[in-house]
């Protein structure tokens, strides 16, 4: 059974990420493993930069720790077998890294139906699955269908 589980999530879309939560929740309860909440911030583009607060990056970053930190508060996982980590970068990219460094044996993640421009661009679940070195369970919801 699998013992270290990462959950990337979106927090621009909580619903979306709630069943892949639900589904690593219940895996763990089963095998007394962790989880690893995981949330990536893009990057600000330079050309938006001069737009935006100076402390902008920080703000975000301050509220997306804050949302990870409720996921985990929430998750009613004793604080020993589950944490969050806020990184940023390229969204997939910073995923397979965070699986590497939590020596993940089991990848939980959302995705959005495929579209169109999903078939000739990939999705970010598309190349977490291509490229993980671990298992790579894609969740579903109802409201994605």
């Amino acid at each position: 059974m699998y013992q270290r589980i990462l959950v990337p999530v979106d927090l621009s879309d909580t619903n979306l990420a709630k069943p892949a939560i639900d589904t690593a929740l219940a895996l763990v309860r089963i095998s007394g493993g962790s989880i690893r909440i995981v949330n990536v911030l893009a990057l600000t583009p330079v050309m938006l930069a001069e737009y935006v607060p100076p402390d902008f990056d920080v703000q975000q970053r301050k509220a997306a720790e804050d949302a990870v930190a409720t996921i985990v508060r929430e998750s009613g996982l004793d604080a020993s077998r589950v944490s969050g980590i806020v990184r940023q970068g390229g969204i997939y990219h910073e995923v397979l890294e965070e699986a590497d460094g939590f020596n993940a044996d089991l990848i939980v993640m959302s995705s959005h139906r495929p579209a169109m421009r999903t078939y000739f661009l990939g999705s970010n679940a598309g190349h977490v699955v291509r490229y993980a070195k671990c298992s790579v369970l894609v969740v579903r919801g109802t409201d994605s269908q």
